[in-house]
């Protein structure tokens, strides 16, 4: 198979959709019995989604309101056993979910267990927050799939490697736009996110309200000279939606000269990836047209960028080890490269499953327990079954 895959080059379609509304969806609160407000959403007690496992509370004073529940599920006598959420949704409507843990000590023991989380019957990955809990953080998973029907699941369970009891501390299923990442086929694939960054930005995550969706957008930054620009980029006109704020700085050369970096910043299995990267030039005046290419092999030749914005995606992209990117100016152009943000995604093919526990995939969103905004890291590490394309695990290594 050759490495280039489609590439999508968007800079179209007027999707009239405000940046300050509300995310639409379910937020579960896991372990809770009454609902609380946060950051102007509403989140549910979990009974109602959940049949079995017993509510929780830790003794942490320092977490989140969010994080002071979790469910937990017994593992004796149930080794073979799922512990279901079941969740109503819109038929065929495009879902971000994300998982939160934190362990807080609920099982008695130092460290938290390791088990598996299920998505619609998908073996989504292996949720290990050890690392993440040893240093104080929280530990996130997000994917995006559609819905198949008028309900989704999000199920946890034991693998050979779980000693206590499993556990979940938050579930979010987030609807996102139709147009969002519409190049996947979500008949045969989900998207589990590798890293999302705002290229240039060395402040906190950038999230809802600047994201509608609440997606988070981690600070990026290099020894390359960055810049800040208060940008009106019409955001709208791309498909993916992304927020303004991360179009107000970049990663930039000096003169003429490319730009080279490694991201995702950690290696990555051989497997196939969805890539986009997001571009917007606040020089109305200058001729600002570059070659983007990925480990040596050309992503986009002779891209022009303009004040109005870009955006280049490929849906089937292989990588593996570490990725190097290098942005050149072209023949012309009277500046040098920039970029803004970029998103990278696993395909995870639904109902993917591997017989062996050596497959795993780091997806990892740590956030400090003191802060009320919660932030995270990001990184990845991971190695697959023989097919390429089913990428199941996800563990946290910190």
């Amino acid at each position: 198979m050759s490495f280039l895959s489609l590439i999508f080059l968007f800079s179209l379609l007027n999707l009239a959709q405000s940046q300050s509304q509300s995310p639409r969806g379910v937020f579960i609160d896991c372990g809770a019995t009454v609902a609380s407000l946060i950051d102007g959403r509403q989140w549910l007690p979990d009974a109602t989604y959940v049949s079995s496992g017993t509510a929780k509370n830790l003794t942490d004073p320092n977490v989140a309101p969010i994080l002071s529940t979790v469910r937990s599920f017994p593992l004796q006598g149930n080794t073979n056993k799922k512990f279901c959420y079941v969740v109503p949704v819109f038929r065929t409507g495009k879902y971000m979910v994300r998982t939160t843990y934190y362990y807080g000590g609920v099982n008695g023991r130092d460290s938290p267990p390791v088990f598996d989380q299920i998505v619609d019957g998908t073996l989504w990955g292996i949720v290990n927050t050890t690392d993440d809990y040893a240093r104080g953080l929280v530990s996130y998973y997000e994917g995006v799939f559609v819905a198949a029907g008028k309900t989704m699941s999000l199920c946890i369970a034991a693998n050979t490697n779980t000693d206590s009891d499993p556990f979940i501390s938050a579930l979010e299923f987030v609807l996102l736009g139709d147009s969002l990442y519409n190049s996947t086929d979500f008949g045969q694939y989900g998207l589990s996110l590798v890293a999302r960054h705002s290229f240039g930005h060395n402040g906190s995550i950038i999230r809802y309200p600047d994201d509608q969706f609440d997606r988070y957008w981690e600070p990026f930054v290099l020894s390359n000279p960055t810049m800040a620009i208060l940008r009106n980029v019409p955001v709208s006109d791309f498909w993916n939606l992304p927020p303004v704020k991360v179009f107000e700085t970049e990663l930039t050369s000096s003169g003429m000269e490319p730009i080279e970096f490694q991201w995702p910043p950690a290696s990555l299995p051989n497997s196939t990836y969805y890539i986009a990267l997001y571009f917007a030039d606040g020089r109305n005046s200058s001729s600002r047209v570059f070659n983007i290419s990925i480990n040596g092999i050309t992503y986009y030749h002779n891209l022009s960028v303009t004040s109005d914005g870009v955006a280049v995606f490929a849906t089937q992209w292989l990588l593996g080890g570490l990725t190097n990117i290098i942005l050149t100016p072209a023949a012309g152009s009277d500046i040098g490269p920039l970029i803004n943000a970029g998103e990278v995604f696993n395909l995870l093919r639904l109902g993917g499953r591997t017989l062996t526990r050596d497959g795993m995939v780091t997806n990892n969103l740590h956030l400090s327990l003191g802060q009320q905004t919660w932030c995270h890291f990001l990184d990845d590490l991971s190695a697959f079954s023989e097919d390429p394309l089913a990428a199941r695990w996800a563990t946290s290594l910190g």
